[in-house]
């Protein structure tokens, strides 16, 4: 007998009760964020458990100074939990950020969003820019990987 293979994401997906009936919910379909997640899990060979969560200024404010004690609001914020066997974390976008970004960079809001969904379960499964140079360079590079099956352009090219 068959067994189908275990999925490779479990997503809880929520908005910020400031955000109301905005594009960024259209943008945002379960659907969406799946195509999103599944295809940097899949390419890597994992499994994860993610929380995305959209909010406003507000409260991107509030968990960008509670955790990283930067007294702005960022494009994405990512809570990694567990990372082996399966990635367990929160990923936070930042809707008002992410338009403004995606305004400034002249580049579609859904690419920009695909973008940092990516970027974020990177983070959540070990990879960090921060770390050195050559950490950012093959973060990079898989995010651009990634994003061109998607035909979405090098973001790092602007």
């Amino acid at each position: 007998m068959h067994t189908p293979p275990e999925p490779v994401l479990e997503l809880s997906l929520q908005f910020g009760k400031d955000l109301g009936a905005t594009e960024h919910k259209r943008i945002l379909s379960r659907y969406f964020v799946t195509k999103s997640l599944s295809a940097c899990l899949e390419h890597l060979k994992r499994q994860a458990a993610f929380t995305v969560r959209v909010v406003g200024l507000k409260e991107g404010k509030a968990l960008n100074r509670s955790y990283r004690e930067r007294a702005y609001a960022t494009n994405v914020l990512t809570f990694s939990y567990e990372s082996d066997p399966i990635a367990m974390a929160d990923l936070v976008l930042c809707a008002p950020v992410i338009l403004k970004e995606s305004k400034a960079l002249n580049l579609p809001l859904k690419d920009h969003y695909r973008h940092l969904l990516i970027h974020g379960a990177l983070h959540a499964l070990g990879f960090d820019h921060e770390v050195s140079k050559k950490e950012a360079r093959i973060m990079e590079a898989l995010e651009i990987e990634l994003l061109k099956a998607f035909k979405v352009p090098n973001p790092y090219a602007t």
